[in-house]
C-alpha cells in the first residue's frame, strides 16, 4: 500500500482500478470516439499515446502526468460527464491545466455525474502506480494505491 497526498481539485471519493499513461493526455483525441460515435466503454481514440489507445476509460482511476493539445480539453470532461462516459476520477502527478480543471468543476456543478479530480501527486505516484491497481480517493485528495 503506497499513499500519495495531492491537491483537491474536485472533491469526492472513490474506489477504481488504474489506467496509467506516462505520456500527455490529449483530451479531444482521446474521448473524440466515444463522444461523436456512441462508444460506451470510452475507448481511448488517441493513436499517439501508446499507453492508452483502444483501452476503456469510462469507470478508471485515469492516472497522467497532465493533459494535452485542444483548447476545448475543458468542454470535452464536461461533456464526458454529462454524458456518463467519463473515468471514475483522474489523478494528476503534475498540475492539471486551467481548461481541463473548468471542465472537470463545471461537470461537477451542472450533472449529476462524479469524477472527482486531484492534481500534484508527485511523480512518484505515476511511477508507483500500475494498470490494475485497485485506487482509493478520499475527499481531502489523499490518494490510496491498495
Amino acid at each position: 500500500m503506497a499513499e500519495f497526498k495531492g491537491r483537491c481539485v474536485v472533491p469526492g471519493t472513490c474506489k477504481a482500478k488504474a489506467l496509467v499513461s506516462h505520456g500527455g493526455f490529449n483530451t479531444l483525441a482521446s474521448f473524440q470516439n466515444a463522444l461523436m460515435f456512441g462508444d460506451k466503454k470510452v475507448k481511448c481514440g488517441d493513436q499517439n499515446n501508446a499507453d492508452l489507445y483502444k483501452k476503456p476509460m469510462a469507470g478508471v482511476a485515469l492516472c497522467l502526468p497532465q493533459t494535452i493539445g485542444s483548447t476545448t480539453g475543458g468542454m470535452i470532461l464536461f461533456t464526458a460527464c454529462s454524458m456518463g462516459r467519463q473515468p471514475a476520477c483522474m489523478l494528476f502527478s503534475m498540475p492539471i491545466d486551467p481548461l481541463a480543471a473548468s471542465g472537470a468543476i463545471l461537470a461537477d456543478v451542472w450533472t449529476e455525474s462524479k469524477m472527482p479530480v486531484v492534481d500534484n501527486l508527485g511523480e512518484e505516484f505515476l511511477n508507483a502506480v500500475k494498470d490494475g491497481d485497485e485506487i482509493e480517493i478520499r475527499e481531502d485528495g489523499t490518494v490510496v494505491i491498495l
